[in-house]
């Protein structure tokens, strides 16, 4: 394949089509990791190290589930021209996001049972967004587009995935109330289930638009090896690669750790459980302005140097969310808007360099897209649980106290400790390690350099 094109020769409604898909992906990866811990602590009583093993076992099926995913997916793509059979199929995770919340009246009366089902169900859903996620991923890869092209492609994607996260993170508070009943959060699963689910289909179309079906090759025997091995080999030969993906299990975590961290530090330590939504939209709604931004800037400072900048002002907004309401409800929107712009250059830039990496490899590379796609939506994956996971140890550790719907629980000065470092000491030095790794990365000074 010729890698050349910045990108503007792509139909801009095929595009469109394309990035909307964006948007059902946005509430599934905002919406579980903003509610499902606090759900399962203050509403369905589960204690914080069981509400938190409950998310973390189903993404640990990720890291083997997502490479072979990204095998299959490669496969497909050679036999019948497509990856659209496996990213139709993953249209089916409405039902099963609706039933992470719907949980039966006697299972909800026994907390193991209620972080038995939440996690039964977490593993379906976790599986059908595998199977959308990794082909949809893989189609700026597979298209012919070069450096800048591929940014251009993904700031679309970023644009529309912040309104997935946004409409995820700020209706879903507002529409589960204050965590008292699980009908509430029934309600705001299907409600937000249909939107994810129309959006999932638009998407389907403008994968179909960017890239018809070619024919089948038939050979599948030589390329694809099982899906551990490529996992292994992929790794090994792509040291560019390594190191992105190294570095975004730390970003993956850090993200998903405030996401789950917000409902307790706006309760607890803002004293306003509401705040959730303001604070959610303060978070993710700077990409809307800042996403095209950083693809201009990226232009010229290129991807590697846009991304550790990024990486640097989340650990100073991180620190700065430790005054908490001591000065007032102004510094902690203020900080949460800079993790906010932040956040918006931490998912495009690293999404942008996995195709880097892909196309720079020594040979065709491109005939195992889905391989790579696989192995970093397993990384993304696994940040999605350990970041939650991590949270939950801290109220573990300061002794937070769970609690059944309606039931009011003081807590002690050890969990409001917890609350409030494992919300702003914890993601700092998790991203300062993340731009530390982030700094061993050289591709981009290649790719990036005048030519």
């Amino acid at each position: 394949m010729t890698d050349a094109g910045d990108g503007a020769e792509v139909p801009r409604p095929a595009l469109v089509r394309y990035a909307l898909g964006s948007a059902g992906m946005g509430v599934y990866v905002t919406v579980p990791g903003l509610l499902l811990l606090y759900f399962l602590t203050d509403t369905l009583g589960v204690t914080p190290w069981l509400a938190g093993l409950a998310l973390l076992v189903p993404k640990a099926v990720d890291i083997v589930l997502h490479p072979f995913v990204g095998s299959l997916s490669d496969r497909e793509r050679a036999r019948r021209g497509s990856r659209l059979r496996l990213l139709t199929a993953g249209c089916a995770l409405a039902p099963a996001f609706v039933a992470l919340f719907a949980v039966p009246g006697p299972v909800a009366d026994r907390p193991w049972a209620a972080a038995l089902w939440v996690a039964a169900w977490f593993v379906v859903a976790n599986a059908l967004f595998a199977a959308y996620q990794v082909p949809y991923l893989a189609t700026p890869t597979d298209m012919e587009i070069g450096y800048h092209g591929r940014t251009r492609v993904l700031s679309f994607r970023m644009v529309v995935l912040t309104v997935g996260i946004l409409a995820g993170g700020a209706l879903a508070p507002l529409l589960a109330g204050e965590g008292d009943s699980v009908g509430r959060y029934v309600v705001m699963a299907v409600a937000l289930g249909a939107f994810t689910v129309v959006f999932q289909y638009v998407g389907v179309g403008g994968v179909r638009d960017l890239l018809p079906a070619r024919p089948p090759t038939g050979k599948t025997e030589d390329r694809h090896g099982p899906a551990l091995a490529q996992v292994r080999d992929v790794l090994r030969r792509n040291r560019p690669f390594r190191v992105l993906v190294s570095c975004y299990l730390l970003v993956s975590t850090t993200t998903h750790l405030v996401l789950a961290g917000l409902p307790y530090y706006a309760r607890h330590e803002l004293g306003r459980p509401g705040f959730t939504t303001v604070l959610m939209a303060a978070f993710v709604a700077p990409a809307l302005l800042t996403t095209p931004l950083w693809f201009r800037l990226s232009r010229s400072w290129g991807k590697q140097r846009c991304l550790l900048l990024c990486q640097g002002f989340f650990v100073a907004g991180a620190l700065g969310l430790a005054v908490g309401k001591s000065a007032g409800l102004l510094v902690p929107v203020l900080c949460t808007l800079v993790l906010g712009v932040c956040f918006a250059g931490l998912q495009l830039f690293p999404f942008s360099m996995v195709p880097d990496t892909v196309r720079a490899a020594d040979g065709d590379e491109t005939g195992r897209t889905g391989a790579y796609t696989g192995v970093w939506t397993a990384t993304e994956a696994t940040g999605a649980a350990a970041g939650p996971y991590l949270y939950s140890a801290a109220l573990a550790l300061g002794g937070y106290a769970s609690a059944r719907a309606g039931e009011e629980v003081t807590q002690s000065g050890g969990a409001h400790t917890a609350i409030l470092l494992g919300f702003t000491l914890l993601p700092a030095l998790l991203m300062a390690a993340a731009l530390a790794v982030q700094s061993r990365y050289r591709l981009d000074a290649r790719l990036s350099a005048p030519r």
